[in-house]
């Protein structure tokens, strides 16, 4: 880290925002003077009591100067309440100011390149950094204006008991805190490696869980969580290291407190032979203890931690925006030098990943099969113990069929349709898709010809508006762009099209609301060579009016549709409706159900009394 250049980005802000604050800063340094009387009376009043007072055998001299150091505590207190009410006054428009510029550089951001993902960064800015150099600030005023003016009030308690006392403490004091003072550096080089680690596995994290479906999509969950975990590993290591140089500041820390008091008690001697007596040495000594030494103290604990923690979260809001600008390729570094340094996040997101379903071309037939799919005395259940979710169930759905499952939240819709898509085997009885087992011996990464799925979770990745529309029609010769656009017609999705900049134009999931997800899924599904659709809830969330054309357009096409129902339009389109009731199974037409399902006909009376079409 440069520390020299850290400190340059920071100055000019932090030179601009103390002169806006001058009214502030007097008022705090006028409070601080007057604590600073409390801290000469303490040491300067023992001293008295004992030469004047109780070693000279005047007991009610001795008791008068203890009374004044008394009231010097009390007239420290006054002041300190002075103090923390200036302090407020610097330390709030601080964070304001901040919170504003993080805002700000968010927001000019995404105006100045709307596609950008958002900038998680921005998130830890906006919210742990801003907290975080609100308090190291707030600590580093306090602690510093404490320490300056205490030892403006012991080192003149000093100099006005025996200014030879100057000439035994200074000199330990200042080594003790030169050796400090040279841990700093260090120490903020690390601080801002494990913030720039921090904000690299922010973004690392956001970018896979926005990547998420496709990363599984394309079996990168390895090379994905292979990325985070070397950040989290850099973090670590970063976090040793700033604990070892903790440690070293500690030993620092432990000198410029003890060493001081060491030295006066070693002259000793040699002071009270030039005339120093026993009641200045106790008042130097309480100057010491009780004042100067906890000051210094708390002083290199808050430069030592908060002040490099300041300094570097300063300047993630100081220097400039260059994440447009792509990086450049890091050069090889030595072991010692890539540990502080963070990893690039990987990208999880493919521009064009293999979807789950899409289906390969399949050889012609050579006869159509007797049913488009088979259940035969199906019974499933979620573990050896629990209650069968289907039992004993027998359907057969005829080719080119549009079937509609309809019941209960939880009755096993979705269960059907897993069956169906051979995303699950039964405990019990046989599941025929086209006239072979449902899931047989194919791998299970490469996708089945038989038949598509499409999910309530609208499967849309990154890449082009083609890429989501053909992505389901695989092999070297995917649709023209007329059989692309007569599928948009069909489905009602041209206006979405048209919105994304065209069947060329990019496609951020992030940014589609999830019924326009769905419309794509479904024009998607539309262009599919898959004779078989299974729609579970793949339409919940457009309006009945765009449901109903997207079903009647998915109908229209060669092959068998399977919907799971959610609304009684969308059953009444259907040849036939399948009532799943957790005891049995009805199948029928819409119109005959209602007089052979007590379940159907309660269910359609619910529909029409909530308003669904």
């Amino acid at each position: 880290m440069n520390e020299h250049g850290t400190w340059r980005r920071v100055s000019p802000d932090a030179r601009r925002f103390l002169r806006g604050r001058t009214p502030a800063l007097a008022r705090l340094g006028g409070w601080s003077l007057l604590e600073s009387a409390h801290t000469f009376l303490t040491g300067y009043g023992v001293a008295r009591a004992l030469d004047d007072g109780f070693l000279a055998g005047r007991t009610g001299v001795g008791l008068g100067w203890l009374v004044v150091a008394g009231l010097g505590a009390l007239l420290g207190a006054f002041a300190l309440r002075g103090v923390f009410a200036a302090l407020a006054d610097l330390v709030e428009p601080l964070r304001d100011g901040l919170v504003r510029r993080a805002v700000r550089h968010a927001l000019d951001r995404a105006v100045a390149d709307p596609s950008r993902a958002a900038d998680a960064g921005a998130v830890s800015r906006l919210t742990q950094q801003t907290e975080m150099a609100r308090d190291s600030f707030a600590g580093i005023v306090l602690t510093a204006r404490s320490f300056v003016f205490t030892a403006v009030g012991a080192l003149a308690g000093m100099a006005a008991l025996a200014p030879v006392l100057l000439l035994v403490v200074l000199p330990p004091l200042l080594l003790g805190l030169g050796l400090f003072l040279a841990t700093l550096r260090p120490m903020a080089g690390v601080q801002r490696d494990s913030l720039d680690t921090d904000e690299a596995l922010s973004r690392g994290v956001g970018a896979v869980g926005e990547g998420l479906r496709d990363i599984v999509a394309c079996g990168g969950g390895a090379s994905a969580a292979s990325g985070v975990e070397t950040l989290i590993g850099a973090q670590e290591r970063l976090t040793r290291r700033l604990a070892r140089w903790a440690a070293v500041r500690t030993v620092a820390l432990g000198a410029a407190g003890r060493l001081p008091v060491i030295a006066l008690l070693v002259a000793a001697p040699w002071l009270l032979d030039r005339g120093v007596t026993a009641g200045t040495l106790v008042g130097a000594l309480t100057y010491l203890v009780q004042a100067l030494l906890p000051a210094l103290h708390a002083l290199m604990t808050a430069l030592g931690s908060a002040g490099t923690r300041l300094l570097v979260v300063l300047e993630r809001f100081c220097e400039p925006e260059a994440e447009a600008e792509p990086e450049p390729e890091p050069e090889p570094k030595p072991e010692a030098e890539a540990e502080a340094a963070p990893a690039p996040a990987p990208d999880p997101r493919p521009s064009r990943p293999p979807a789950p379903a899409a289906p390969v071309p399949a050889p012609a037939a050579p006869s159509v099969p007797p049913s488009a799919a088979e259940l035969r005395g199906v019974t499933f259940a979620y573990g050896p113990r629990a209650a069968p979710v289907l039992e004993d169930l027998d359907l057969v759905v005829r080719p080119g069929e549009h079937l509609a499952v309809v019941g209960p939240s939880g009755i096993g819709k979705s269960t059907l349709t897993a069956l169906l898509a051979g995303l699950l085997s039964p405990d019990r009885g046989t599941v025929l898709v086209a006239g072979a087992a449902a899931r047989g011996e194919r791998d299970a990464s490469e996708p089945d010809p038989r038949r598509t799925l499409l999910p309530q979770q609208a499967y849309v990745f990154t890449g082009t508006v083609r890429e989501n529309l053909t992505h389901l029609c695989p092999g070297a010769r995917p649709p023209d762009d007329a059989r692309v656009r007569e599928a948009v017609t069909a489905l009602g999705v041209g206006g979405l099209v048209e919105r994304l900049g065209g069947l060329d134009g990019a496609v951020a999931p992030q940014r589609l609301s999830q019924g326009e997800c769905q419309q794509l899924a479904l024009a998607a599904a539309h262009l599919s060579p898959a004779p078989l659709l299974l729609l579970d809830e793949a339409t919940c969330h457009l309006d009945p009016r765009t449901e109903a054309r997207a079903e009647e357009a998915l109908a229209a096409r060669p092959g068998t549709l399977v919907v799971v129902a959610h609304r009684i339009s969308s059953a009444a389109r259907a040849d036939r409706v399948l009532v799943l009731d957790g005891t049995r199974a009805v199948c029928g037409t819409h119109e005959e159900l209602p007089a052979r399902s007590p379940l159907y006909r309660d269910l359609v009376g619910l529909w029409n009394a909530t308003g669904e079409d």
